[in-house]
């Protein structure tokens, strides 16, 4: 059974309504143990956008990063450009040997080579992550693009 840390970004509709998919899927999926999404971490003793809100925040962050067996980061682009915290968040796991899952569910781009070289995994739709089976851990590499 396995601890997920789930990245990506949750700033408008189309990005809340793909993490709610999201964090369905882990949970339907009877390979996980628990997960992690910032999106339920509110750090709320804190007003929003202030140093110490920040810093709570990256912490809180870290310390799930750290405490997973894997991240599952979803990369679905808006034009050429990733969320920039999925993109840390993709790296400093990567940086401490932790295999990360890509799902990028949106047809059209190419995907970055950072991150598509050391993903463990890519997975097209959301139902891919609710069957993934987290215990065996299969790999696939991303046949597109990449730059």
């Amino acid at each position: 059974m396995t601890k997920v840390y789930l990245a990506g970004p949750f700033f408008d509709a189309e990005q809340i309504e793909r993490i709610e998919r999201m964090e369905h899927a882990l949970t339907t999926n009877d390979t996980v143990t628990s997960f992690f999404s910032p999106r339920s971490e509110t750090n709320d003793q804190f007003e929003m956008g202030t140093p110490e809100w920040a810093a709570a925040t990256f912490e809180v962050d870290r310390k799930n990063i750290d405490a997973a067996d894997v991240v599952v980061a979803v990369i679905d682009y808006v034009d050429e450009h990733v969320d920039p915290g999925t993109a840390w968040e993709i790296g400093y796991a990567n940086a401490n040997h932790k295999p990360v899952i890509l799902v990028k569910e949106k047809p059209n781009g190419s995907v970055n080579l950072m991150m598509g070289i050391p993903a463990h995994a890519v997975l097209l739709h959301v139902s891919d992550v609710a069957a993934y089976d987290f215990d065996d851990m299969p790999t696939s590499e991303w046949t597109g693009d990449m730059f």
